[in-house]
């Protein structure tokens, strides 16, 4: 059986919430393998809205196994609230529908409360435009070999002595932002108190999952943020603290590369961006503004508007590369719907020379200006559609002039928010 692994080909907000959604009625298990509670995604089921943030999207589903990885760092106090409120809407989370892998760090109060204070410190232009629930922090501290981690919450001795070890690298970076020291047993009684809500998902993920995977069971591998925020090949400094990109799925769950059959790069028909960082097609215009307007463009987690800009198929052609994209699901082409003309970039100028990718330095990914290519728009309306002959021609034409310049292939089509409301053109689970 195919297992797919989901990933953000652009900066996130690209749709994946909705197309997790759709694929796990095909899947049996679907797994969280990196990123934290920063990233959030929407689903709309049978006009029900679901805000998701540490939960897989596949808990929505009845009859599915869904799994946060160990690639993921977990702020215990959040996922409880989290399962409570999707409890209320009607959502039933157990033992035996969700697991967490035992080797998950934990996000903890101190990650929070040092992410904001650096962020609050950074002078103008150095700010990396965080979130500031921790997510950094708290990688820093799994490759510092410091981190609590799930199955830290069984042993109060292991425990201990997990959270002085952290504390002793802590507490003089909070002394020298003029933040005060950390208080220890305030810290191991909430820890004790949370792991009571938490060591019942608690299981070794990576053999549940080669036993599935015997079994031939369908697995879907769900990505967080987009690959352009990818700590190696996003635009860096200006990126999240994981890897995103679609090799993380083996590391981040426990399972070998060749676990992997099929990656599906999720691509929004236009480009945004929450926060800092270079965003050479981005537009402060009317069209700009049209685009943040119709698209709705505002963070699920924060609920700060998302800049946009036009399609910008350099970037998306090289996260393809790099995540090894099989083929792509494009979204929110209904967005578009009305544009005269459309715009998409093909290559960039740098000082006079041409380039067919974004530079790695950050003072060229600065200077870089786009090249566009100009394509006709339509008048006709794209919403809800579900096959290419609800589409008008021109809309054909430009996902097609896509599909060249990414040089990947359109695998489905997103016309609205509605999981229903998707042009299949080729099932990513499919034998």
């Amino acid at each position: 059986m195919a297992n797919v692994v989901v990933v953000g080909t652009q900066w996130g907000d690209e749709g994946k919430g909705k197309i997790v959604d759709w694929l796990s009625e095909r899947a049996d298990v679907i797994c969280r393998f990196q990123g934290g509670h920063n990233a959030g995604h929407t689903l709309v089921i049978d006009g029900a809205v679901y805000k998701l943030h540490a939960l897989p999207s596949g808990v929505v589903r009845g009859g599915k196994l869904s799994v946060i990885g160990n690639g993921v760092v977990l702020d215990p106090w959040h996922l409880v609230k989290e399962i409570e409120t999707v409890r209320q809407q009607g959502v039933g989370i157990t033992p035996e529908t969700l697991m967490i892998a035992e080797n998950t760090p934990l996000i903890l109060p101190i990650h929070g409360e040092l992410d904001r204070a650096r962020e609050e410190a950074a002078s103008k232009g150095t700010k990396i435009g965080t979130t500031g629930r921790g997510i950094g922090p708290a990688y820093e501290d799994k490759v510092g070999r410091r981190s609590v981690r799930v199955a830290d919450l069984a042993d109060p001795a292991t425990l201990e002595a997990r959270v002085d070890r952290a504390l002793q690298h802590h507490d003089p970076l909070r002394r020298g932002l003029g933040i005060e020291a950390v208080d220890r047993e305030a810290l191991l009684s909430a820890l004790h108190e949370i792991a009571a809500q938490i060591l019942p998902f608690a299981a070794p993920v990576w053999k549940v999952l080669n036993e599935k995977r015997k079994a031939g069971k369908r697995i879907l591998f769900e990505g967080a943020q987009g690959a352009l925020l990818d700590i190696d090949f996003g635009t860096y400094p200006f990126v999240t603290s994981s890897n995103v990109i679609a090799g993380q799925a083996a590391t981040g769950v426990g399972v070998g590369p060749t676990a992997i059959d099929y990656v599906l790069g999720i691509t929004k028909a236009y480009t945004t961006r929450v926060g800092e960082g270079p965003f050479p097609t981005e537009l402060e215009d009317a069209d700009g503004q049209m685009l943040g307007e119709r698209g709705h463009e505002f963070g699920t987690t924060t609920g700060r508007k998302r800049r946009c800009g036009w399609f910008d198929a350099c970037l998306v052609r090289q996260t393809c590369a790099t995540s090894g994209v099989t083929g792509i699901s494009l979204t929110k082409l209904d967005v578009l719907d009305g544009f005269e003309e459309l715009k998409i970039c093909v290559g960039y100028d740098l000082d006079g020379e041409r380039l067919d990718y974004l530079p790695t330095a950050a003072d060229k990914q600065a200077r870089v200006t786009p090249i566009y290519e100009t394509i006709p728009g339509w008048s006709e309306s794209t919403a809800g559609a579900r096959s290419w002959a609800d589409l008008p021609g021109a809309a054909i034409k430009y996902v097609r002039r896509i599909e060249e310049l990414i040089q990947c292939p359109v695998a489905l089509v997103s016309t609205s928010p509605e999981r229903e409301d998707t042009i299949l053109v080729t099932d990513p689970f499919a034998d």
